[in-house]
């Protein structure tokens, strides 16, 4: 009973070890997933020992400065967190934000109970881990990148072009590719260890890009054998025969083209699919290699080539199309997870928080205006909100000690100018909050009320030498024309600052429009230079820039409400002193006409 309660707490551990951090020193990680579901669909099945091709840039990743000079600072884990795989930086772009890396899968990665690796990054102390002649196993005798300088072998056989006059160029099917211009070749000298028999095979592959149709431009050539592209068709020839694949390549786009020979016959196999096949008629290959044009320097090719590779052994077609699915710029069989801490546990992180990890600097420096913009309506809604109760309140104080008023004693409630009115003039908002002040001030129908009653009495001196005291129609119109007068003044300062509140409402979203335009506009420029075309490499992206435009409406929405509140309220403040308006010269009418 009690071995049967160890087991079962250590199988309840299990899962725990499995998901430990690897090392402390590294202060993130990341978990990248191939898509199985994609590959079944496909029908392809993950091949022993191959190579998973991890695009980084700014659609699924957001920490380049994390990775360390030359991505010294990268690791990767098998599945199990406890294996570390070999891996190749073909290209680290730090302005463009793009990293391409080469990763070994390990044997059994496809009976694993989830095919998945882990990235690790974030050591500042960490020294440069990789292995470029390592991520190749024995039978890979020759793999040529064409990065930017001198083409040279990346595998541990270091066999090294004799002539090459091919022209770098960006936007390969994998980083940087050779152009070749229908007269420009690589060549390469007979070797022992190049020697390609059909027993036990070989493979020879290359990422082919054409934009027109070719005469006959050859793109391997060794011996009686040669595979070029007749118009848009490939060609393979062995010994005098030949064979032109019923599908031809698309223009502008990166296909892998491969030859494979066994015992039994050449193979020609396009995007990791059979085309034809030659009988064997030619059982070893050890002459001179010319790539990108025929050995006499004839048939030229017109295009591109990217990552070419020569392999002793003859891949079958399954591998030939894990291939052309993971190294593809259209590829989507990776699945690259959130950025974690060792504080973090995958999946805790809330998909809001994921998405402002996506957030450019453009999108941040938009988000930091609206979040400004946010700050100062508040404020305004807020103090508005305040002055309006205060002076709604003091108006109906007001309304209710005049309405009690006859005539005779209009002007009763009139008092000289005290500090409070100075106040309030000065800071409405600082009065509201004191309780303690003059009668009535605030109200801005008793600055009209006080107004018109210094004006009438102004009025009524001037004719102190008649019996009756009367005004004149004039004066009458004087008199309205100076609480109209005031009456407007107390509107303009009712409607200051309200402008702020229309600029954010149509300003917010309008802003935050801009900042996902420009996040959207990124986004599609990095996947444009890192070629991976498919969901997972946009969505994040997307969800990155959309978050400006959140923040637009976050402005926008509570000004808006709070916008047509604070209108409400002004509009029945302003009825109320119209009609009071109304009310006084009523007044004065039947007393002094």
């Amino acid at each position: 009973m009690r071995r049967f309660g160890f087991l079962l707490v250590a199988l309840l551990m299990m899962p725990a070890l499995a998901q430990a951090w690897w090392n402390d020193d590294w202060g993130y990680r990341k978990k990248i997933s191939i898509d199985t579901q994609k590959l079944q669909q496909d029908g392809v099945k993950i091949p022993g020992e191959s190579l998973a091709l991890v695009r980084l840039h700014t659609g699924n990743f957001g920490f380049f400065a994390d990775l360390g000079e030359g991505g010294k600072a990268l690791r990767f884990m098998s599945g199990d967190d406890l294996t570390p795989l070999k891996f190749y930086i073909e290209k680290i772009d730090a302005v463009n934000e793009m990293v391409l890396v080469w990763v070994k899968l390990p044997a059994d990665f496809a009976k694993a109970d989830e095919s998945a690796i882990w990235m690790y990054y974030g050591n500042p102390k960490a020294v440069d881990a990789q292995d470029a002649a390592g991520i190749f196993d024995v039978a890979q005798a020759v793999v040529y990148h064409f990065e930017a300088g001198p083409v040279k072998d990346s595998t541990a056989y270091a066999i090294q072009p004799a002539a090459a006059t091919s022209t770098v160029m960006e936007g390969g099917a994998v980083g940087d590719a050779a152009a070749f211009d229908g007269k420009q070749v690589v060549r390469i000298s007979a070797v022992p260890s190049l020697q390609m028999t059909t027993d036990p095979g070989w493979t020879v592959s290359a990422w082919v890009k054409i934009d027109q149709a070719q005469k006959e431009g050859v793109l391997f050539q060794r011996d009686k054998l040669s595979l070029s592209v007749r118009g848009q068709s490939p060609v393979l020839q062995v010994a005098g025969k030949e064979f032109v694949s019923p599908t031809g390549l698309n223009l502008a786009a990166w296909q892998l083209v491969a030859v494979t020979a066994t015992p039994s016959g050449f193979t020609l196999y396009v995007d990791g699919k059979a085309a034809g096949s030659l009988p064997a008629s030619l059982s070893v290959l050890d002459g001179d290699i010319s790539v990108g044009a025929a050995l006499d320097g004839s048939r030229g090719l017109v295009g591109a080539i990217d990552d070419f590779g020569i392999a002793k052994t003859a891949l079958d077609q399954n591998a030939l199309h894990f291939a052309a699915l993971m190294q593809g710029q259209a590829s989507a069989a990776l699945i690259y997870g959130e950025d974690l801490t060792p504080d973090s546990e995958e999946g805790g992180e809330s998909l809001i928080m994921g998405s402002l990890k996506n957030v450019t600097t453009d999108g941040w420096v938009i988000i930091g205006i609206l979040g400004v913009m946010f700050v100062v309506s508040w404020l305004v809604m807020i103090i508005k909100a305040i002055v309006l109760q205060r002076v709604h309140s003091e108006n109906k104080k007001f309304e209710q000690a005049y309405s009690q008023l006859t005539s005779q004693d209009i002007d009763k409630l009139n008092k000289e100018d005290d500090e409070d009115d100075q106040d309030f003039e000065e800071s409405p908002l600082l009065l509201s909050f004191t309780k303690k002040h003059g009668a009535f001030a605030g109200s801005t129908i008793y600055r009209i009320y006080h107004t018109g009653v210094e004006e009438m009495n102004r009025r009524l001196k001037k004719g102190e030498g008649s019996s009756d005291q009367v005004l004149s129609a004039q004066a009458m119109n004087a008199v309205r024309a100076t609480m109209d007068a005031v009456l407007i003044r107390e509107l303009q300062k009712l409607n200051s600052q309200m402008v702020l509140l229309t600029i954010a409402i149509s300003g917010g979203p309008f802003l935050g429009l801009l900042g996902t335009v420009i996040g959207v506009m990124i986004t599609f420029a990095a996947i444009a230079v890192s070629g991976e075309v498919n969901v997972n490499a946009i969505a994040p992206g997307i969800a990155g820039a959309l978050t400006a435009t959140v923040a637009g409406l976050i402005v926008a929405i509570p000004c808006l409400f709070g916008y047509n509140y604070l209108g409400g309220r002004i509009k029945e403040i302003t009825a109320d002193m119209h009609v009071f308006v109304d009310e006084f010269v009523a007044k004065l009418t039947e007393q002094h006409t």
